[in-house]
């Protein structure tokens, strides 16, 4: 099991003279379909609360666990910012804009500007708030980790609720992801308004299931 994250970074930039310390993550960006979902979250500065241990990367935990850790998150936190980009617009750009612009969008949601971010690996070169690229933060940063639990909730009830707009591809199990099970779904179906058409294997599902020419 992977050990508890920490405040190391969080406390060395508040003894720098930053107050607000948004540490910030993503979900969704190796999806074929939906959105990719950022969350920045804003940690209390003088208190250790009591879930703080139970946190990791949204990927080490149980759905369960990250169900009952989001409203902790979310009510206990400073503050919570949200950025969603749909599939449209990672087709038109990329999806490493895309991330970057949904990361933008969450700390423009935190009711306070921030005075420095945290970012799981990426930096925001359109963003002027210092700000630092961390390796692994959402295994090292207990604010980056929450972040990454926060845009998984989310973005994990928005593929939920899309199942049931476009039945038979079962977004609701695997959330768009490219598993044996979607791959098989789009292969029956063809691409939903939904997936990302720019990605592969999606762009050979839509040559596949082009109408044959009269």
């Amino acid at each position: 099991m992977s050990q508890p994250l920490n405040l190391d970074w969080e406390k060395r930039l508040s003894s720098q003279g930053y107050e607000l310390i948004a540490g910030i993550d993503e979900v969704g960006r190796g999806a074929l379909a939906g959105p990719v979902v950022a969350a920045a979250v804003i940690l209390p500065r003088c208190s250790y609360l009591p879930w703080f241990k139970l946190v990791r990367d949204s990927k080490e935990i149980s759905s369960k666990k990250r169900e009952t850790l989001f409203p902790l998150i979310r009510g206990e936190a400073t503050a919570v910012g949200v950025g969603i980009v749909s599939e449209r617009i990672i087709d038109a750009t990329n999806i490493l804009k895309a991330t970057q612009l949904a990361m933008e969008r969450a700390v423009e949601e935190l009711p306070s500007q921030p005075h420095f971010l945290i970012i799981d690996r990426l930096t925001l070169p359109h963003c002027s708030i210092p700000q630092k690229g961390i390796t692994r933060g959402d295994k090292l940063c207990l604010s980056i980790a929450c972040a990454s639990i926060v845009a998984k909730v989310i973005r994990d009830h928005l593929m939920g609720n899309l199942d049931k707009f476009y039945p038979g591809y079962d977004f609701a199990r695997h959330k768009g992801y490219g598993t044996r099970r979607h791959i098989s779904c789009l292969q029956l179906l063809g691409p939903s308004p939904i997936h990302r058409l720019s990605f592969a294997p999606v762009r050979t599902m839509i040559v596949n299931h082009s109408p044959s020419p009269m």
